[in-house]
C-alpha cells in the first residue's frame, strides 16, 4: 500500500462536528503534478483552513509557489511566481452517517471528498494553479525581446547591425512612399 499524499486531508472526524467547526493546516514545500504542459519550479508554501458547513467542507487556502515558463518577449526560461486562494465547498461523496453514496448528478461541477471521507487538496490546488497562469509571463516588465534580425537577445550587450543589402531587384521598392492620400481603386 502506498503512502498517502501529504495534501490528502481526513475529514470523517470533522464531518462528524457540527456547522463552523475548523482545522488548519500549514503548507510546506509541497509538490504536485500539474497539467501535462505546466510544471512547478518551486515547492507550494502556504495555509489551509477547512470549516464543516452544513452540507460539508468549506476549503479557504492560500498558497505561494512558482511554475516553469518562458518569457514571451525573449522566450528564457523563467520561473512565474504565483499566489493563488482557493475557496471552495467539497461535499462528501458518502453519507458520513449511513454510508450510502450521496446523489453526484444534482451537483456534478462541485468538489468532491474520497469515498473514505478524504479531501484531495492537491486536485483543487492544481486545478487553481492552472487557472491562474499568466497568458503572456515576462521575465522582467521591461524585457526588450528579441532582435528582429539576429534573434539575439535586445538589451545592453546586443550590437546593433549595419543596413541590411537588398536584393537589387527590390531595391526600387526603396523608394515607393505612400503620400497619405488614399490609394486608388
Amino acid at each position: 500500500m502506498t503512502a498517502p499524499s501529504p495534501l490528502v486531508y481526513p475529514l470523517a472526524g470533522l464531518l462528524l462536528e457540527p456547522a463552523g467547526t475548523e482545522r488548519r493546516h500549514d503548507i510546506r514545500d509541497a509538490t504536485i503534478e500539474l497539467a501535462e504542459d505546466l510544471g512547478l519550479a518551486a515547492p507550494m508554501d502556504g495555509h489551509l483552513k477547512l470549516t464543516r458547513t452544513n452540507r460539508g467542507i468549506l476549503v479557504d487556502a492560500e498558497i505561494a509557489t512558482a511554475i516553469a515558463g518562458s518569457c514571451a518577449r525573449c522566450l528564457r526560461d523563467i520561473a512565474v511566481p504565483l499566489r493563488v486562494e482557493i475557496h471552495e465547498e467539497a461535499l462528501p461523496a458518502i453519507d458520513i452517517a449511513t454510508g450510502r453514496p450521496l446523489d453526484r448528478d444534482s451537483e456534478p461541477e462541485v468538489a468532491r471528498l474520497t469515498e473514505h471521507h478524504e479531501l484531495d487538496f492537491g486536485r483543487l490546488a492544481a486545478e487553481a494553479i492552472s487557472l491562474a497562469e499568466p497568458i503572456a509571463p515576462l521575465c522582467e516588465p521591461d524585457c526588450p525581446g528579441l532582435c528582429i534580425t539576429c534573434g539575439e537577445r535586445l538589451g545592453p550587450t546586443h550590437v546593433e547591425h549595419e543596413d541590411v543589402v537588398i536584393d537589387p531587384r527590390l531595391a526600387a521598392l526603396q523608394a515607393f512612399r505612400v503620400d497619405g492620400e488614399r490609394e486608388s481603386e
